[in-house]
């Protein structure tokens, strides 16, 4: 749902530090990987109860996958290789940091990890099984012409994901609070993405 003011805000910050990468010839998958296993020591860090550092690595993990793109626009090299890799290892991040508030405290946030998992099946699924037809279809991306993947918004979107691990993070004694909540945030997302995906696809083909 934010996705589209605050990718704009963050167009110029990423390209200037990408121009400082692309001079030491780092290639944007480098970074993909960088922000990706950084990004991975959040589980154990949570596990341990490591709110604060977890915080910043996650943080740290989102600022390397906005520069991948930023870097591969810069220096020409977008791919479909590069958008597949870098979506598939967000989606494995988001769980990673969910994974580690349900070991940090299993009596209380493993349920609530696990109904977060369950919606971030739907929004992920809906979101990439989406982005295979519209590739298929050739149907154009109006407000995200940057993405690799045909971007369906959502109530849930990368920004509000963001969001939702920083607030984890500083108040982790109300996680299965605030999973839940953003659980069911997550179901609307992938209700209306179901809904919309369906119609705009129905239309395309009738069209």
């Amino acid at each position: 749902m934010l996705d589209r003011w605050t990718m704009p805000l963050t167009h110029a910050p990423l390209t200037r530090i990408a121009r400082q990468l692309h001079k030491r010839h780092i290639t944007p998958d480098q970074v993909t990987l960088a922000a990706f296993l950084i990004g991975m020591t959040a589980l154990p860090l949570l596990a341990w109860e490591q709110y604060g550092l977890a915080l910043l690595v996650i943080m740290l993990n989102r600022l390397g996958d906005g520069l991948d793109g930023a870097l591969a626009r810069l220096s020409g090299s977008t791919s479909e290789a590069g958008g597949f890799l870098d979506i598939g290892l967000d989606f494995v991040f988001y769980a990673a940091v969910v994974v580690g508030f349900a070991l940090a405290n299993p009596d209380q946030n493993a349920l609530a990890a696990a109904v977060l998992l369950f919606a971030f099946i739907g929004t992920g699924t809906s979101f990439l099984a989406f982005a295979i037809a519209a590739k298929l279809q050739a149907i154009e991306r109006p407000h995200f012409p940057n993405k690799a993947f045909y971007y369906l918004e959502g109530l849930t979107e990368g920004t509000e994901t963001v969001i939702a691990l920083v607030v984890f993070c500083l108040y982790p004694a109300a996680f299965p609070t605030l999973a839940l909540f953003f659980a069911m945030a997550c179901f609307i997302t992938t209700a209306t993405r179901l809904w919309g995906g369906y119609w705009t696809l129905r239309r395309h083909e009738a069209g």
